[in-house]
């Protein structure tokens, strides 16, 4: 079993941090294939008011618990993975911010692009995150995840 690995960030999810982690893999020559899932907060709009940012919550220690399994399965379902990483924002992320990133890597393409979907589907699904959309009016409803 390996060591559970720390997925909660403060705030956005800065795009030069994750351009490092694509360039901190160059060295690694036996990868043929990275996927990436980027989740990006959405203005919607929800009667009549539009959503500025989202506050996200979790209990870490109940979530990095979750997070820990779904990667632990995700590495037995697929063998050839060589490298997951699993970051997801806490606070307040503005709108048209990156809010989670997923970044997995293989020898071949396929089973990384199976690999990242299939993660990205448990995590929504079972990991614990709460999201407050906040409106300009600072009024605010709680967010529901939806499939797709």
């Amino acid at each position: 079993m390996k060591k559970k690995k720390k997925v909660f960030v403060q705030g956005a999810i800065a795009p030069e941090f994750i351009a490092e982690s694509i360039a901190k893999h160059q060295t690694k020559t036996t990868i043929g294939a990275h996927d990436i899932f980027l989740g990006q907060v959405r203005a919607d709009e929800i009667d009549g008011k539009t959503v500025q940012a989202i506050e996200y919550t979790t209990y870490e220690e109940v979530a990095e618990n979750a997070l820990h399994e779904i990667r632990e399965a995700t590495f037995e379902k697929f063998t050839g993975l060589t490298c997951m990483h699993i970051y997801h924002s806490l606070g307040t992320v503005k709108a048209g911010e990156i809010c989670l990133f997923v970044f997995v890597s293989s020898g071949h393409r396929t089973e990384a692009f199976e690999a990242c979907q299939y993660l990205v589907e448990r995590i929504k699904k079972e990991v614990a995150v709460f999201g407050k959309e906040i409106f300009e009016d600072n009024s605010y409803t709680w967010k529901e995840n939806t499939p797709a």
